[in-house]
């Protein structure tokens, strides 16, 4: 993919991805905001359009940052110091923080060994980490890094014999727990990534290898790491003889689910299953009737259907629907601690986030994860100083009910 010229400059990589962090990024990199700005200067224009784009007129992804501004709280005096408590227990495990990092599909492509990098990231600090079926890496990749933070997204095989596949390698590396993303029946448009030429895996156009040569960093990540590759998947074409069927091998075997392929999964699944991509109380009581370990509301961050409302205006009539039945997890626009408290406050027990740690990445390497959690969980104990309350739970009391 690349010329074997940069194949002679790892220590530079080295350099740019282990130490990114060495001049007081706290100070340099206060906000996601900032993470995010650097991104954008360290990464190819094709692989940006890839991280930060949705679908259509990208009118949900604005709707999501807008309903997440729009909840207010009120704040409290001479409450006195405490530390507050950020641990959550979720589905059979205790964790350190109330979020963790949601499934990216090729994480490899957006930052060389993302993977590895972010299962790292999840060990040393007790969040989870759920890796995509379509992932530059395998499970057996991040089995001896991973810990006990491993979840496996599942993008839902059409073949049973494939499914179960999956399954027991995932089971066998260490991934405990098991999310089935129920929300992409059809692939998408993602007219941006679309217009900037993106195929994945990528080919590599003549105008691509220009933006690859004005971005040092990535590019000699890639060199080093060698070319992304849907590498799970990959076995399971060949054995399909369907390797040349579409430029996303990932679609050559994946089927759009109903009920009963949930009940199979639920049947062949032996720990804890999550359905993501749930926006209405209808398909959550369903889900929980059938046996559903929690529910992910989650509108895949506006990258699937434009005409659809914000995913947190969805999460309190789900919240009622389910009646704590099962824990409730949220992503879809999370840009800080005070997102995190915005989606407690509204129903949810865990938060997850995708492009913010791809943005952390891009912008500080091997580092960034590290840093956005750090900021995360800083501004997660800030805003609940400012409103008084030492558990994450009692944010749901402090709701302004004004106008925003």
């Amino acid at each position: 993919m690349f010329p074997n010229i940069f194949t002679d400059c790892r220590l530079a990589l080295l350099k740019d991805t282990g130490n990114s962090c060495a001049m007081n990024s706290d100070d340099k990199y206060p906000s996601l905001a900032d993470l995010k700005k650097r991104a954008r200067r360290r990464l190819p224009h094709f692989v940006w359009e890839f991280l930060d784009s949705a679908t259509g007129a990208e009118v949900q992804k604005t709707l999501n940052r807008e309903g997440l501004d729009r909840i207010r709280f009120n704040t409290r005096v001479l409450r006195g110091a405490a530390e507050p408590d950020l641990s959550v227990s979720l589905l059979g495990k205790t964790y350190a923080l109330p979020f963790g990092i949601a499934p990216v599909g090729m994480s490899g492509l957006i930052w060389p060994n993302a993977e590895l990098l972010l299962a790292q990231a999840a060990s040393k600090h007790n969040i989870p980490y759920c890796l995509s079926t379509v992932a530059s890496r395998t499970p057996e990749d991040l089995a001896p890094h991973i810990g006990e933070q491993g979840w496996f997204q599942l993008y839902p095989p059409k073949d049973p014999e494939i499914r179960r596949d999956i399954l027991e390698r995932a089971r066998k590396s260490g991934f405990h727990t098991l999310v089935l993303t129920a929300d992409l029946p059809v692939a998408s448009m993602r007219e941006r990534q679309r217009r900037a030429g993106l195929t994945i895996p990528p080919r590599l156009s003549a105008a691509m290898f220009i933006q690859c040569m004005l971005r040092p960093a990535w590019s000699l990540g890639m060199a080093y790491h060698g070319k992304p590759r849907l590498k799970m998947v990959e076995k399971y074409v060949r054995q399909r003889n369907n390797a040349h069927s579409t430029s996303h091998a990932g679609y050559s075997i994946r089927t759009a689910p109903d009920m009963d392929y949930f009940r199979a999964l639920r049947d062949e699944w032996h720990g804890p299953l999550v359905v993501k991509g749930v926006t209405t109380p209808e398909d959550a009581e369903m889900l929980v009737s059938e046996g559903a370990d929690a529910i992910w509301v989650s509108n895949h961050a506006g990258r699937q259907f434009d005409g659809g409302a914000a995913a947190i205006n969805m999460l309190p009539p789900i919240s009622a629907a389910v009646k704590k039945a099962v824990p409730i997890l949220f992503d879809s626009g999370v840009e800080s601690g005070l997102d995190i408290l915005r989606a407690i406050a509204l129903g949810a027990d865990f938060v997850m986030l995708g492009r913010g740690f791809h943005y952390a990445l891009a912008a500080l390497g091997a580092d960034g994860p590290n840093h956005l959690t750090g900021i995360l969980r800083d501004d997660l104990r800030s805003n609940m100083g400012q409103m008084g309350i030492t558990e994450l739970v009692s944010s749901k009391n402090h709701i302004w009910q004004g106008k925003a």
